[in-house]
């Protein structure tokens, strides 16, 4: 074993000097001793205790004593450290050599020293550190994470920015490899193989890896949406290394995340207004062809009440009446006397729905549900939620989805074919049928919870034949449209044809009437309306059904009858300005031949006007 004696060290003129197991300098050779300005000559290492603090600057290496009691313990040595060296001029800068060596067995062991100094090392030193500096300011000053590898995946460096995004703190993780330390686990906490890092992939194949949506892990343990680039470092042709640039991406995906979810609501907005389009292109002021609520009789004005009377209310109302008489008319005022008008009125016709559909029809379905579903669809209570759902023939709902109806009209809400999802609806039902309801309970084709959850407010509308002065009023109405959709010129219609409307039964209401006069448009010529081809065999044009003298019924005399032909004869005349040959004349008005006219009018002394 090596014996440290004073002698080894009293001429030497570098700067060596041995360190007992406390790290207390006990010997130091005459170089050092000058460095630092001791007096006393050869025999100044007697009882010298020097502290490691007044050989070094510890404030920039203060992992100096760590270091050097690990040479202790491990055996191992320092080769050419950069230190800062105290000294009588003041702090030099040095390179420093350390190792260890045990004297005699069974004693503790030394760490001798070996230092230079010098102003040219100084100066390379000094410049070394400002490079460093400037290149590491530099380094913080990017907003992106920077971390180095060497060729093991070891990281080398890292910049302030790696310690914002991900708590990490450069020294702290210098020399551990950089996947275990924060790129260990996939989003999902799954395992992330090292074999598999793409960060490390640019260490074997030299390539650049770009990701672009990953995770690094915070020091708190969440997961930092990151997208990153490994740049492989050559040295010689040589990997040597790599550096790694991350960027905190958690804003971007939480503006896609926002986006994503903006997009759904737009595309689920715009599917329901298509839906909307679907189902109300029809409805838009459709008012205006059934001929609106127009008339003054008694019995339409007990409608009118009880539809303002209940319109305001949440009511379920039930209307019924015979076909065509204007049931869903009655509906649409109620919808848009109501609270509910500014949302839709969804109309749901019953009666037209195939059996297997009924249950998507109403409240929708998924893709996949049944064959055929090929798409997401939006039913008929969820389309009108906040409005209103108008059940036109609501007795050809059949028996076995009234029940799941019901359920939704008392508890609001429902799930679509092939979803496990509530959906929460706010409608209001107004139902239509010319059946009678009460009779189809009593025979157990309807439900008679869902009849009594239905008709709360039961509204009659009277038929056509129950309203006869309003008949006159709806004619001219329909003339008038009609005449404008097909571009005649207006029409009107004569006291006598007026007549005949108001005293036909209309068996098919309001349908029945409008469907006349459209017809009669359709044949019109030269002006004249012409009823008696429109309606041949149901309305007489020429002699108004009932209209006998006063005090008479059903029927009139020969000689009245005379009258009214005279007098059915002039209008035609005048009205053809007294032309009784060719188009318009009065004989083509009669539907008689010329001739004919001629000699009826001599019979009744009609002499020919000039």
């Amino acid at each position: 074993m090596i014996e440290i004696s004073p002698w080894l060290f009293q001429e030497a003129p570098t700067m060596l000097a041995a360190l007992d197991a406390q790290l207390v300098c006990r010997h130091v050779s005459r170089g050092w001793r000058e460095h630092l300005g001791l007096t006393g000559g050869l025999a100044g290492n007697h009882g010298l205790e020097i502290q490691l603090a007044d050989l070094f600057s510890l404030i920039e290496r203060s992992d100096l004593p760590g270091q050097l009691k690990d040479l202790l313990h491990k055996g191992t040595s320092l080769h050419e450290s950069s230190v800062s060296l105290m000294g009588k001029s003041g702090i030099t800068e040095g390179l420093l050599s350390a190792w260890c060596v045990q004297p005699k067995a069974h004693e503790q062991p030394w760490v001798l020293l070996d230092a230079t100094c010098g102003e040219e090392l100084n100066q390379t030193l000094g410049e070394l550190r400002r490079l460093q500096t400037s290149h590491q300011l530099i380094l913080d000053a990017a907003g992106e994470g920077i971390y180095g590898l060497d060729c093991e995946g070891r990281t080398t460096f890292g910049n302030a920015a790696t310690a914002q995004i991900l708590g990490w703190k450069p020294e702290d993780i210098i020399g551990r490899p950089a996947h275990d330390v924060h790129h260990h686990s996939r989003a999902d906490g799954s395992p992330y193989p090292r074999d598999e890092c793409p960060i490390y992939a640019a260490l074997k194949d030299g390539e650049v890896h770009r990701v672009d949506d990953e995770v690094f892990w915070h020091t708190n343990g969440s997961p930092v949406p990151v997208e990153y680039t490994s740049t492989p470092i050559r040295q010689d042709d040589k990997l040597n290394g790599a550096v790694v640039v991350f960027r905190d991406i958690s804003q971007r995906k939480e503006i896609e995340h926002q986006r994503e979810a903006a997009y759904q609501e737009i595309k689920h907005l715009k599917e329901q207004l298509e839906l909307e389009r679907d189902y109300l292109r029809d409805e838009i002021n459709v008012v205006s062809d059934v001929g609106g609520m127009i008339g003054t009789s008694p019995a339409l004005k007990r409608t009118l009440a009880q539809i303002e009377a209940v319109a305001a209310t949440p009511a379920g109302v039930l209307i019924l009446g015979e076909s065509g008489v204007g049931k869903e008319m009655v509906a649409r005022a109620i919808h848009a006397q109501s609270n509910r008008a500014e949302k839709p009125l969804v109309k749901v016709n019953c009666a037209s729905i195939p059996k297997d559909l009924f249950e998507s029809e109403f409240f929708g379905h998924v893709k996949g549900a049944f064959t055929g579903a090929h798409r997401d669809r939006v039913g008929r209570l969820q389309l009108a939620d906040g409005g209103t759902v108008f059940l036109d023939e609501v007795g050809e709902i059949p028996l076995t989805l009234q029940g799941k109806l019901l359920r939704a009209l008392q508890e609001r809400e429902f799930e679509r074919v092939g979803e496990d999802r509530t959906i929460k609806v706010d409608v209001r039902i107004v139902a239509a049928t010319n059946r009678d309801l009460e009779a189809e309970v009593d025979a157990g084709r309807f439900r008679e919870d869902l009849f009594y959850r239905l008709s709360v407010f039961p509204i009659e509308v009277p038929s056509l034949r129950a309203r006869a002065e309003d008949v006159a009023p709806l004619a001219q109405h329909f003339l008038k449209r009609t005449c404008a959709e097909l571009g005649r010129a207006p029409l009107r219609l004569s006291k006598q044809q007026a007549n005949n409307l108001q005293h036909h039964r209309w068996p098919g209401n309001i349908r029945e009437l409008k469907n006349v006069i459209e017809r009669a448009v359709i044949l019109t010529k030269a002006g004249q309306t012409r009823l008696n081809l429109a309606a041949p065999g149901k309305i007489d044009t020429t002699v108004p059904v009932g209209c006998a003298a006063p005090g008479k019924t059903e029927f009139v005399t020969e000689s009245e009858m005379r009258e009214l032909e005279k007098a059915n004869m002039l209008a035609a005349l005048r009205h053809s300005d007294w032309q009784i040959w060719g188009s318009g004349g009065a004989a083509e008005l009669l539907e008689l031949k010329p001739s004919t006219l001629t000699y009826r009018m001599k019979v009744f002394g009609i002499p020919k006007e000039s």
